[in-house]
């Protein structure tokens, strides 16, 4: 019963996430006329907010001992502003409540990650064939929501957002709870994670393979329509990449059991690395969106394979932090990061050299990865 909420929660959170913001900024730029400087503002906010309030919601989890409750809050909070980002006209309006809805979101994807790794866990299920379903669900939403704008009014991809966070909430009230005897201590909790080596390399990994993926969402239409590509190209690119993640998150827990996490992660790593050194030549078009089913084997078995080592070194009741921090590095710090240097790289040079930082950024994950294989092996033939 449990694992078709999760399936559904997982596909109606990401057919929402996927509804809104690919098209948000053609909505900036079409419906409220801002210009191309104030819609970079708006667009690189959210990961900078990120940064410092996605580990507040994991603190909040693990103090309150209630994820469900926390999560259905950043939900419900999301859609709030969600709605409100559709009735405002004005720039600085716009740019106060894009920090706002940021605020909320940013605890949706690592409370929703953890509160299923504790389930999957007891219930002997596997992680990858439920997160897949949010892989399909984005790579859904955006042929959808894109369709419904035509036929009615772009301001309908807020409509599709709102509406689907509500349900999304609904579902997450059904969700199991994480039974705790004892609420943990914030200030010891974040001390206690500081002191984990391999919890902290792993941070410094994940700001070096993570930062550039993310940050392709924002580059990769530039790339497409630099070597020729129509804007029906990049959706066609994006749907082909977020749709091959699911397959790949499917098998991804029994990858890791066969071949080892350290072992998949370093796989992982360096297809994207390959991936982005790759298109810095400059090659055809064609062999770009053959390419972007690479993101479904690196994506799709890296998330996997990382939630289970952050879930692995670290303690238990300080869990839903650690997840959280590490969703921060990725997804807040290494996105602003590499978006801010690739926006800056862009001006002087070319998108070529914009994946050539990309791939070079991704090797150095991949030697830490690779480091960490060797040492791992090492001590297994000692013993």
């Amino acid at each position: 019963m449990y694992t078709r909420i999760f399936r559904a929660f997982y596909f109606l959170q990401f057919f929402s996430f996927g509804s809104l913001f690919p098209l948000l900024s053609v909505y900036l730029k079409d419906e409220v006329g801002l210009s191309g400087t104030e819609i970079g503002m708006i667009m690189s906010i959210s990961p900078i907010v990120m940064i410092f309030t996605q580990p507040i919601w994991g603190m909040a989890s693990d103090y309150t001992r209630k994820p469900v409750q926390v999560l259905i809050v950043s939900l419900l909070g999301t859609a709030l502003f969600g709605l409100m980002y559709s009735l405002a006209h004005s720039y600085v309006s716009l740019l106060v409540i894009a920090a706002l809805l940021a605020v909320m979101q940013s605890g949706i994807v690592p409370l929703s990650d953890s509160i299923t790794l504790h389930y999957v866990q007891k219930a002997n299920e596997q992680y990858g064939s439920i997160r897949l379903w949010g892989a399909l669900g984005f790579a859904s939403a955006v042929p959808v929501a894109g369709q419904v704008a035509e036929w009615f009014h772009l301001r309908f991809i807020f409509y599709i957002f709102v509406t689907l966070l509500i349900i999304s909430s609904a579902l997450a009230w059904k969700l199991p709870r994480e039974q705790a005897n004892a609420k943990v201590n914030i200030r010891e909790g974040m001390k206690e994670l500081i002191r984990i080596p391999p919890f902290l390399l792993f941070l410094l990994t994940t700001f070096l393979v993570f930062g550039p993926i993310y940050a392709n969402n924002f580059y990769f239409g530039i790339f497409i329509t630099d070597l020729g590509g129509t804007l029906a190209g990049v959706g066609i690119a994006f749907l082909l990449a977020a749709g091959s993640e699911a397959p790949f998150m499917k098998f991804a827990d029994g990858v890791v059991r066969k071949f080892g996490m350290m072992n998949v992660l370093l796989v992982a790593t360096a297809l994207s690395c390959a991936r982005w050194l790759f298109y810095f030549f400059e090659p055809p078009l064609m062999i770009v969106y053959a390419t972007t089913i690479v993101q479904g084997a690196s994506v799709g078995l890296f998330i996997p394979a990382a939630l289970q080592y952050v879930r692995d070194v670290t303690p238990e009741h300080v869990r839903t932090t650690a997840v959280s921090l590490y969703a921060t590095v990725g997804n807040g710090l290494g996105s602003w990061f590499c978006t801010f240097v690739g926006g800056y790289i862009l001006e002087r040079w070319t998108i070529e050299h914009v994946y050539l930082f990309f791939g070079l950024l991704t090797l150095g994950g991949m030697v830490i990865f690779a480091w960490q294989s060797k040492k791992a092996l090492h001590k297994v033939s000692e013993i």
